[in-house]
């Protein structure tokens, strides 16, 4: 087994979601709310080609994860689950990652729309979204079949 890899945040991710509480659970239920990505000037000739995607995916560190949990009770659910079968960010790697609108780009910043993000969340990588690679038409979505759809905002449970 290689060395494991050290992660170097790119840049910063800048939202009005101060707290986890009330924060959006999943950027579909964040439309509409804006935010910026200010990306590391040493990494800016890496956003050349961007601005012709509509989406973007963003890859971040859960920086205020309460620490690794294997069984949690998610946002849509009273029930405990697997936290593989959840999206929770009490991770072994505390790694997130959103799909969000691309607005515009501005030298090292990136205007951004439907922002599912806390303030200050150290980024890892930008990965375009790409409709004939990113969209899978599905049958079953385990225990989120059954979910309560009308939880679509953070409470307390993965607070420090």
């Amino acid at each position: 087994m290689s060395e494991t890899p050290a992660f170097r945040p790119i840049g910063v991710i800048r939202t009005p979601h101060k707290e986890a509480r009330g924060t959006p659970i999943q950027p579909k239920f964040a439309e509409g709310i804006e935010g910026t990505i200010e990306v590391d000037p040493g990494y800016v000739e890496g956003l050349a080609d961007l601005d012709g995607f509509e989406r973007i995916w963003l890859v971040y560190w859960f920086d205020r994860s309460p620490g690794m949990r294997l069984k949690v009770k998610p946002f849509m659910d009273d029930v405990e689950r697997g936290l593989f079968a959840t999206r929770a960010p009490c991770r072994p790697n505390p790694i997130g990652f959103s799909c969000v609108r691309l607005l515009k780009i501005d030298g090292n910043v990136l205007h951004v729309a439907d922002v599912d993000i806390l303030d200050g969340t150290p980024l890892l990588d930008i990965k375009p979204y790409v409709a004939r690679f990113d969209k899978w038409d599905v049958k079953r979505s385990g225990w989120q079949d059954a979910a309560d759809a009308s939880a679509t905002r953070a409470d307390k449970r993965f607070e420090k």
